[in-house]
């Protein structure tokens, strides 16, 4: 408990921490900063979050003598089954997460809620640097997935059904994750899709699954926002 516990709170404090260094660097006058959408504000954002992350996922695997190969489940013997389902899986369920999307937004418009794009789409659209555009598609394939799973579905997942509330485990973890994206239209897709997540998490024993799956959603996610764009 102490560990998780620890954990929570530094990916919070890093969050503050990313928020406040911003607001200070911006009202010093530093050019960089200037603006909300800028390169430098952008990397401290990500950083700040989900990079901070992946360094407390070391510390939270070192206090737990736990390396990254036994965490992630690569030494699974079912490894390449529950890739193989994790990608069959996103192909069944993303018409359905599009699907919900759409349905959301009409009926956010219908009742009168302002629509906006998420934040991470928006920083894609407005990049005015092809390298910014390769660096948010990093992290949206490849760090966000990660940090993201290890957090919901690894450890406060885990750490939650081990508590005795599986009920809490599967549905708060969820409707947390959906919560964390800050977007009134992908709140009800994302949350189904957390249930997805924990479900392939659940099903394979290998939290590799549900990255897999994680990371192929945003390349699908990027490359019809690509593809409208174009």
């Amino acid at each position: 408990a102490e560990a998780v516990i620890q954990l929570i709170a530094g990916v919070f404090a890093c969050l503050c921490a990313g928020v406040l260094a911003a607001g200070v660097l911006q009202k010093a006058g530093v050019a960089a900063f200037k603006a909300p959408d800028s390169p430098a504000n952008i990397l401290l954002a990500t950083l700040s979050f989900q990079g901070a992350t992946w360094l407390l996922i070391f510390i939270f695997l070192k206090q737990h003598e736990v390396n990254w190969r036994v965490a992630l489940g690569l030494r699974n013997v079912n490894l390449q089954k529950s890739l193989l389902l994790a990608a069959g899986v996103l192909v069944l369920v993303l018409p359905l997460i599009l699907g919900l999307e759409q349905f959301s937004a009409l009926v956010l418009k219908k009742i009168g809620w302002p629509l906006e794009n998420e934040r991470a789409v928006d920083l894609i659209v407005n990049a005015d640097s092809l390298w910014l555009r390769v660096y948010l598609a990093f992290f949206a394939i490849v760090l966000a997935p990660v940090a993201e799973e290890f957090m919901f579905r690894g450890v406060l997942f885990q750490y939650i059904k081990q508590l005795g509330y599986p009920k809490l485990a599967w549905f708060g973890v969820s409707f947390l994750f959906a919560l964390i994206h800050v977007n009134a239209p992908t709140l009800l897709p994302l949350f189904v899709f957390a249930l997805v997540l924990t479900w392939l998490y659940q099903k394979t024993g290998c939290l590799l699954a549900s990255i897999a799956a994680h990371s192929l959603f945003n390349t699908a996610n990027l490359i019809i926002l690509f593809t409208q764009q174009s």
